[in-house]
Protein backbone atom coordinates (compact mmCIF):
# COMPACT_ATOMS: atom_id res chain seq x y z
CA UNK A 1 0.00 0.00 0.00
CA UNK A 2 1.53 3.51 -0.91
CA UNK A 3 0.20 7.19 -1.15
CA UNK A 4 1.55 9.43 -4.06
CA UNK A 5 2.92 12.87 -2.67
CA UNK A 6 0.47 15.57 -1.97
CA UNK A 7 1.54 19.09 -3.78
CA UNK A 8 4.21 21.56 -1.44
CA UNK A 9 2.43 24.24 0.02
CA UNK A 10 -1.01 22.29 -0.13
CA UNK A 11 -3.10 22.55 3.60
CA UNK A 12 -6.65 21.69 2.88
CA UNK A 13 -8.99 21.45 6.08
CA UNK A 14 -11.06 18.86 4.26
CA UNK A 15 -10.43 15.62 1.95
CA UNK A 16 -12.54 13.84 0.07
CA UNK A 17 -11.95 9.77 -0.51
CA UNK A 18 -13.15 8.36 -3.29
CA UNK A 19 -13.28 4.21 -4.15
CA UNK A 20 -12.74 3.77 -7.75
CA UNK A 21 -14.49 0.89 -9.35
CA UNK A 22 -18.42 1.42 -9.86
CA UNK A 23 -18.19 4.64 -7.84
CA UNK A 24 -15.93 6.82 -9.80
CA UNK A 25 -15.85 5.02 -12.95
CA UNK A 26 -18.70 2.65 -14.37
CA UNK A 27 -16.30 -0.66 -14.74
CA UNK A 28 -13.98 -3.02 -12.76
CA UNK A 29 -10.59 -1.86 -13.71
CA UNK A 30 -9.02 -4.95 -12.58
CA UNK A 31 -10.77 -7.11 -14.60
CA UNK A 32 -10.95 -4.67 -17.83
CA UNK A 33 -7.25 -4.05 -17.34
CA UNK A 34 -6.74 -7.77 -17.25
CA UNK A 35 -8.41 -8.47 -20.51
CA UNK A 36 -6.75 -5.53 -22.48
CA UNK A 37 -3.32 -6.65 -21.06
CA UNK A 38 -3.42 -10.02 -21.84
CA UNK A 39 -4.63 -9.21 -25.58
CA UNK A 40 -1.88 -7.14 -25.47
CA UNK A 41 0.31 -10.03 -24.72
CA UNK A 42 -1.52 -11.72 -27.83
CA UNK A 43 -3.47 -14.39 -25.77
CA UNK A 44 -6.75 -15.56 -26.95
CA UNK A 45 -9.55 -14.72 -25.22
CA UNK A 46 -10.20 -18.11 -23.21
CA UNK A 47 -7.09 -17.46 -21.41
CA UNK A 48 -8.93 -14.36 -19.99
CA UNK A 49 -12.10 -16.82 -19.65
CA UNK A 50 -9.88 -19.33 -17.31
CA UNK A 51 -8.04 -16.86 -15.60
CA UNK A 52 -11.25 -14.98 -14.55
CA UNK A 53 -13.29 -17.98 -13.86
CA UNK A 54 -10.25 -19.43 -11.23
CA UNK A 55 -10.21 -16.18 -9.99
CA UNK A 56 -13.88 -15.53 -9.59
CA UNK A 57 -14.30 -19.35 -7.85
CA UNK A 58 -12.05 -18.34 -4.84
CA UNK A 59 -14.36 -16.99 -2.22
CA UNK A 60 -16.82 -20.19 -2.67
CA UNK A 61 -13.25 -22.01 -1.63
CA UNK A 62 -13.33 -19.96 1.42
CA UNK A 63 -10.60 -17.05 0.02
CA UNK A 64 -10.58 -13.77 1.62
CA UNK A 65 -10.91 -10.10 -0.45
CA UNK A 66 -7.25 -9.72 0.66
CA UNK A 67 -6.17 -13.08 -0.32
CA UNK A 68 -7.83 -13.18 -3.66
CA UNK A 69 -6.69 -9.81 -3.95
CA UNK A 70 -2.67 -11.01 -3.66
CA UNK A 71 -3.52 -13.69 -6.08
CA UNK A 72 -4.68 -11.55 -9.16
CA UNK A 73 -1.53 -9.70 -9.12
CA UNK A 74 0.44 -13.09 -9.22
CA UNK A 75 -0.57 -13.05 -13.03
CA UNK A 76 1.71 -10.07 -14.01
CA UNK A 77 4.60 -11.90 -12.32
CA UNK A 78 7.77 -11.47 -14.39
CA UNK A 79 6.01 -8.74 -16.38
CA UNK A 80 7.91 -5.54 -16.90
CA UNK A 81 6.39 -2.72 -14.92
CA UNK A 82 6.95 0.00 -17.46
CA UNK A 83 5.12 -2.17 -19.99
CA UNK A 84 2.11 -2.06 -17.80
CA UNK A 85 2.06 1.18 -16.76
CA UNK A 86 2.00 2.05 -20.73
CA UNK A 87 -0.38 -0.33 -21.26
CA UNK A 88 -2.84 0.89 -18.74
CA UNK A 89 -2.37 4.32 -20.11
CA UNK A 90 -3.29 2.84 -23.53
CA UNK A 91 -6.28 0.78 -21.66
CA UNK A 92 -7.66 3.59 -20.16
CA UNK A 93 -7.75 5.99 -23.26
CA UNK A 94 -9.72 3.13 -24.82
CA UNK A 95 -12.19 3.08 -22.02
CA UNK A 96 -12.19 6.87 -21.67
CA UNK A 97 -13.07 6.96 -25.73
CA UNK A 98 -15.69 4.12 -25.76
CA UNK A 99 -17.98 6.87 -23.58
CA UNK A 100 -19.75 6.52 -19.96
CA UNK A 101 -16.83 5.94 -17.87
CA UNK A 102 -17.21 8.07 -14.96
CA UNK A 103 -20.35 8.21 -12.98
CA UNK A 104 -21.56 11.53 -13.56
CA UNK A 105 -22.89 12.64 -10.06
CA UNK A 106 -19.92 11.39 -8.41
CA UNK A 107 -17.45 12.81 -11.04
CA UNK A 108 -19.45 16.15 -10.53
CA UNK A 109 -18.84 15.97 -6.46
CA UNK A 110 -15.67 15.19 -7.25
CA UNK A 111 -14.96 18.32 -8.74
CA UNK A 112 -17.23 20.46 -6.56
CA UNK A 113 -14.35 19.23 -3.58
CA UNK A 114 -11.87 20.45 -5.81
CA UNK A 115 -13.68 23.73 -6.15
CA UNK A 116 -13.83 23.98 -2.52
CA UNK A 117 -10.17 23.21 -1.85
CA UNK A 118 -10.72 19.80 -0.68
CA UNK A 119 -7.82 17.62 -0.77
CA UNK A 120 -9.14 15.05 -3.29
CA UNK A 121 -7.98 11.25 -3.09
CA UNK A 122 -8.61 8.09 -5.11
CA UNK A 123 -8.18 5.03 -2.83
CA UNK A 124 -8.36 1.36 -4.50
CA UNK A 125 -7.75 -2.35 -4.64
CA UNK A 126 -6.57 -1.92 -8.01
CA UNK A 127 -3.22 -1.24 -8.83
CA UNK A 128 -1.18 2.09 -10.54
CA UNK A 129 -1.72 1.13 -14.28
CA UNK A 130 -5.29 1.67 -13.90
CA UNK A 131 -5.75 3.94 -11.36
CA UNK A 132 -2.85 6.17 -11.93
CA UNK A 133 -4.63 7.45 -15.93
CA UNK A 134 -7.83 8.10 -13.70
CA UNK A 135 -6.08 10.34 -11.08
CA UNK A 136 -4.37 12.00 -13.68
CA UNK A 137 -7.52 12.55 -15.79
CA UNK A 138 -9.64 13.48 -12.42
CA UNK A 139 -7.03 15.56 -11.17
CA UNK A 140 -6.77 14.15 -7.87
CA UNK A 141 -3.98 15.11 -5.35
CA UNK A 142 -3.50 11.53 -4.13
CA UNK A 143 -3.79 7.99 -4.82
CA UNK A 144 -3.73 5.75 -2.29
CA UNK A 145 -3.76 2.23 -4.39
CA UNK A 146 -2.21 -1.58 -4.18
CA UNK A 147 1.41 -1.73 -5.10
CA UNK A 148 2.76 -4.67 -6.50
CA UNK A 149 5.91 -5.58 -5.66
CA UNK A 150 8.72 -4.22 -8.36
CA UNK A 151 12.31 -5.58 -8.23
CA UNK A 152 14.18 -4.22 -10.77
CA UNK A 153 11.77 -2.93 -12.95
CA UNK A 154 10.05 -6.13 -13.04
CA UNK A 155 6.37 -7.47 -11.19
CA UNK A 156 7.25 -10.06 -8.95
CA UNK A 157 3.61 -10.97 -8.69
CA UNK A 158 3.37 -10.30 -5.10
CA UNK A 159 1.11 -7.99 -3.39
CA UNK A 160 1.57 -7.77 0.21
CA UNK A 161 -1.51 -6.28 1.45
CA UNK A 162 -3.86 -5.13 -1.31
CA UNK A 163 -6.08 -1.80 -0.74
CA UNK A 164 -9.42 -3.81 0.20
CA UNK A 165 -11.92 -3.80 3.03
CA UNK A 166 -10.30 -2.93 6.54
CA UNK A 167 -7.43 -1.81 4.49
CA UNK A 168 -8.99 1.00 3.12
CA UNK A 169 -10.19 2.24 6.47
CA UNK A 170 -6.30 2.57 7.29
CA UNK A 171 -5.20 4.45 4.20
CA UNK A 172 -7.81 6.97 5.06
CA UNK A 173 -6.59 7.60 8.93
CA UNK A 174 -2.77 7.50 7.39
CA UNK A 175 -3.59 10.68 4.85
CA UNK A 176 -6.02 12.47 7.76
CA UNK A 177 -2.11 11.63 9.91
CA UNK A 178 -0.28 13.10 7.65
CA UNK A 179 -2.33 16.25 6.78
CA UNK A 180 -3.88 16.74 10.07
CA UNK A 181 -7.11 16.80 8.97
CA UNK A 182 -9.96 15.70 11.20
CA UNK A 183 -12.01 12.34 10.11
CA UNK A 184 -15.25 14.13 10.82
CA UNK A 185 -14.58 17.18 8.46
CA UNK A 186 -14.14 14.53 5.45
CA UNK A 187 -16.03 12.58 2.89
CA UNK A 188 -16.01 9.27 1.38
CA UNK A 189 -17.77 7.93 -1.51
CA UNK A 190 -18.26 4.33 -1.81
CA UNK A 191 -20.50 1.45 -3.74
CA UNK A 192 -19.66 -1.84 -2.41
CA UNK A 193 -20.17 -3.27 1.88
CA UNK A 194 -16.47 -4.20 1.51
CA UNK A 195 -15.86 -0.37 1.55
CA UNK A 196 -17.73 0.47 4.62
CA UNK A 197 -14.96 0.52 7.22
CA UNK A 198 -13.57 3.49 4.94
CA UNK A 199 -17.33 4.76 5.20
CA UNK A 200 -17.57 4.59 9.03
CA UNK A 201 -14.19 6.73 8.83
CA UNK A 202 -15.31 9.79 7.85
CA UNK A 203 -17.73 12.36 9.28
CA UNK A 204 -19.87 12.62 6.22
CA UNK A 205 -20.34 9.20 4.01
CA UNK A 206 -22.00 8.86 0.79
CA UNK A 207 -22.90 5.63 -0.73
CA UNK A 208 -23.42 4.94 -4.38
CA UNK A 209 -25.04 3.09 -6.57
CA UNK A 210 -27.39 0.26 -5.00
CA UNK A 211 -25.87 -2.43 -3.08
CA UNK A 212 -28.33 -3.84 -0.16
CA UNK A 213 -26.10 -3.22 2.43
CA UNK A 214 -24.94 0.16 1.99
CA UNK A 215 -28.69 1.51 1.10
CA UNK A 216 -29.94 -0.11 4.67
CA UNK A 217 -27.17 1.51 6.06
CA UNK A 218 -27.89 4.47 5.03
CA UNK A 219 -31.71 4.82 5.28
CA UNK A 220 -30.77 3.93 8.93
CA UNK A 221 -28.52 6.13 9.55
CA UNK A 222 -29.01 9.15 7.37
CA UNK A 223 -26.20 8.80 5.33
CA UNK A 224 -26.54 10.93 1.28
CA UNK A 225 -26.88 8.71 -1.28
CA UNK A 226 -26.27 8.89 -5.35
CA UNK A 227 -26.95 6.92 -8.00
CA UNK A 228 -24.51 4.72 -9.68
CA UNK A 229 -24.57 4.05 -13.11
CA UNK A 230 -27.75 3.20 -14.80
CA UNK A 231 -27.90 -0.80 -15.21
CA UNK A 232 -27.62 -1.63 -18.93
CA UNK A 233 -25.50 0.83 -20.12
CA UNK A 234 -21.78 1.05 -19.68
CA UNK A 235 -20.82 -1.45 -17.09
CA UNK A 236 -21.98 -3.93 -19.44
CA UNK A 237 -19.72 -2.36 -22.03
CA UNK A 238 -16.10 -3.60 -23.27
CA UNK A 239 -13.42 -1.62 -24.75
CA UNK A 240 -12.84 -1.68 -28.60
CA UNK A 241 -11.46 -4.52 -29.79
CA UNK A 242 -11.09 -6.54 -26.58
CA UNK A 243 -12.77 -9.77 -25.75
CA UNK A 244 -16.84 -9.49 -26.17
CA UNK A 245 -17.98 -12.18 -26.39
CA UNK A 246 -17.29 -13.10 -22.67
CA UNK A 247 -18.93 -12.72 -19.93
CA UNK A 248 -18.76 -9.87 -17.31
CA UNK A 249 -17.25 -11.01 -13.78
CA UNK A 250 -19.22 -12.14 -11.46
CA UNK A 251 -20.89 -9.51 -9.14
CA UNK A 252 -18.75 -8.13 -6.07
CA UNK A 253 -15.11 -9.46 -6.81
CA UNK A 254 -12.43 -7.61 -7.48
CA UNK A 255 -14.29 -4.38 -6.30
CA UNK A 256 -11.57 -1.31 -6.63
Amino acid sequence: MSETASPAGFAPRRAAFFDVDETLISVRSMFRFLEFHLAERGLPPVVYARIRDDLEALPAAGWTRQQAGRAYYRVYGNQKADRIAAQGERWFTGELAAGDLFVGGVFEALRRHQRRGDLTVLVSGSFPACVEPVARYVRADLVVCTRPEIVDGVYTGRADRPVVGPAKADAVRDVLARHGIKAGDCFGYADHASDLPMLRTVGHPVVVGEDPILTTIARESGWVRLPGMPSGRRASGRPAGVGRHLHEPVEGMFRG
